[in-house]
């Protein structure tokens, strides 16, 4: 360790003041220096090494285009070679974001901007900016390719971006999107891991690994690397073509105190996607819950319409199987199944104040979707959930993101399954309000799995986990599940994904579902780490919800309520401070409550500040309301 730190520190004291970037209060600095003609940075928080002396380029194969427009051109080994620093530029920028469908309705855009311009002098006109933004929440990184003079294409074949760490970092891994996560060393990494990359550093630091903007880019991986010890290197799934100018997306390194303040600060990947595109988005993008109707027939819809309107859920789903062959390029999508008669659920649906969405495989995606789109909205069909889509290569990532651009025109909202994770399209196109990516509870993990998933898969953004309330084969508690369903960000939550309307009993917990909001003012990590529990709490206008959960053991949480106290709520204006009382309707799991789901619901007057114990047994849950009196 001690050799580590001195070498970092040896090199940090030899760059230029020039090529130092500081986050807008300080603690985030980032270095860059060329070596030998090669590109490197570093990240330090608070005087302490967050990535050391680190390669960054690209590599390109451009030969065939080149010989194409009579260019010749020297040729290196690697692409980067030949690059001189020419000048380097800087921008400062302070604004604020408002959302219409986040986990905070308005976060801090703070940052500090340095571009490196840097130039090959050999008679190719090749530039590259590299461009970094500090951040108080973290840092970000992209490449810029000026337009060629020549109009040569650009092949990337490569992204050399690497984070050297510590020795004995450690990385929450997972080799899909839909895969376990496990705790390696990163000489353990020796297969491609899925971003983000939540990161445990030895000098108990966090970051983790993401990407923003990345709708004409290919799938981005990590991977320990060959030659350099402690040493993420950074793996393509397909070459990128592109026609300068242009763009790579944005690398993040999130970073903060705790795993906690990481999920806190992962709105910088959303503020890094372009503005809203869709200019009447807030005329028809609404967000809410949803239930599958997991019996095609009209009368089963009927009947599951008249428990989402008795349940406030606003709407429900077609999944597979309403058009066949639904994984055939032979399906046809405009064509319904005799036994529904979607006209009639559609309107059944209308006057009761549900919505209706349908699943659509990419075999009838691809063949179908600009006659299939139009002829939805004219049916009544408010959002499509896309199923078994290829996102990975920069053609299906290009045809998947046009293909939510596509919906918008329409009027439709999304929601993507199966593997794909979101980089912050949302911010640009909010009809796309939510999407699979996560081990979530249609596989039934346990609740260890469900722990880490908040530090780790939470922090690219929404994710549609699937809550199966009433299934047998659950692996925790329904007080686990209640807290899940506030937990696990979801602008379009989907609720009773197994279930049916006759599973439900009259379970008094059910009010907790029936009044869920999706989206929120105000959100907050209190306690918590991976594989261990979990404790948010976030607000809806004045009410606070608070959701807990435990791993496979037993654990007692003293629930700390200053939150309540904090200027938010009331528009800001805080009353009566810490004296302000509050009712919390609470709901844990108790093994003596006469019912299925033993849940017990109970209600209590507190002041803001007051501590609230909860006792979770294995695998357990607790759900929380606060309502200011």
């Amino acid at each position: 360790m001690k050799q580590f730190l001195a070498l970092l520190m040896g090199c940090l004291p030899t760059l230029a003041s020039a090529d130092e970037l500081r986050s807008p209060d300080g603690r985030n600095v980032v270095n860059v220096e060329q070596v030998d003609g090669a590109m490197r940075y570093a990240l330090v928080r608070d005087g302490v090494p967050i990535i050391a002396p680190s390669r960054l380029g690209l590599d390109m194969d451009n030969h065939t285009w080149e010989r194409a427009l009579a260019r010749k051109y020297p040729q290196y080994p690697c692409w980067m070679q030949g690059f001189v620093v020419d000048s380097v530029s800087r921008t400062e920028h302070r604004d604020t974001i408002s959302n219409l469908y986040g986990e905070q309705a308005c976060v801090p855009d703070r940052y500090n901007q340095m571009t490196i311009h840097l130039g090959k002098h050999d008679g190719s006109d090749y530039r590259l900016d590299i461009v970094f933004r500090a951040y108080d929440e973290g840092v970000a990184l992209r490449y810029f390719l000026p337009e060629h003079p020549q109009a040569v294409f650009h092949k990337v074949v490569a992204d050399l971006t690497e984070y050297t760490f510590l020795p004995g970092t450690k990385v929450w891994a997972a080799e899909w999107a839909q895969a376990p996560y496990e705790l390696k060393e990163i000489s353990h990494v020796q297969a491609p891991i899925e971003r983000a990359v939540t990161v445990c550093l030895p000098n108990g630091r966090y970051c983790a690994l993401a990407d923003a903007d990345t709708d004409d880019w290919c799938l981005q991986k990590n991977v320990a690397s060959a030659e350099r010890p402690n040493t993420l290197a950074t793996t393509m799934y397909s070459p990128v073509d592109i026609v300068t100018y242009a763009a790579t997306p944005w690398k993040v390194v999130l970073t903060g105190d705790s795993y906690g303040q990481l999920l806190e600060h992962r709105f910088v990947i959303d503020n890094l996607n372009p503005p809203c595109a869709v200019a009447d988005a807030a005329e028809w993008v609404r967000p809410g819950t949803i239930m599958r109707c997991t019996t095609l027939t009209t009368e089963a819809a009927r009947r599951c319409i008249d428990f989402c309107a008795a349940h406030h859920i606003d709407y429900m789903l077609f999944d597979w199987k309403w058009y066949e062959p639904c994984t055939s390029h032979d399906g046809d999508a405009t064509q319904v199944i005799p036994a529904i008669d979607m006209p009639v659920v559609v309107a059944y649906g209308r006057r009761h104040g549900v919505g209706i969405w349908l699943y659509v495989n990419q075999h009838a995606l691809m063949r179908q979707a600009r006659q299939l789109f139009p002829l939805l909205r004219q049916w009544g069909i408010v959002g499509v959930k896309s199923g078994f889509v290829q996102y990975a290569s920069h053609r299906w990532a290009v045809w998947l993101h046009d293909l939510v651009r596509l919906a918008a025109e329409h009027h439709l909202m999304m929601n993507i399954h199966d593997e794909y994770r979101p980089t912050g399209f949302s911010r640009t196109y909010p009809n796309l309000l939510n999407q699979e990516g996560i081990r979530g509870n249609e596989e039934f993990p346990d609740a260890t799995h469900n722990t880490i998933l908040p530090f780790t898969r939470m922090l690219n953004g929404a994710a549609d986990y699937t809550i199966c309330y009433y299934d047998r084969r659950l692996r925790t508690t329904h007080g686990h599940q209640l807290a899940a369903s506030l937990i696990y960000y979801a602008p379009l939550q989907t609720l009773f994904w197994y279930d049916r309307p006759e599973h439900a009993q009259g379970e008094p917990e059910l009010v907790w579902f029936d009044h869920l909001p999706t989206v929120w003012d105000e959100t907050r990590v209190l306690d918590g780490a991976p594989a261990s529990h979990v404790v948010m709490a976030r607000r809806s206008g004045t009410d606070w919800y608070v959701g807990a959960m435990t791993n496979t053991e037993a654990r007692t949480l003293s629930l700390d309520t200053r939150f309540l106290q904090t200027p938010g709520q009331d528009g800001g204006n805080q009353r009566q401070g810490g004296k302000r009382k509050y009712r919390v309707t609470l709901y844990t799991d108790d093994p003596t409550m006469n019912t299925r789901t033993h849940v017990r619901v109970s209600t209590h007057t507190i002041k803001a500040g007051h501590p609230v114990t909860l006792h979770l047994p294995p695998s357990g849950g607790a759900a929380l309301r606060f309502t200011p009196l």
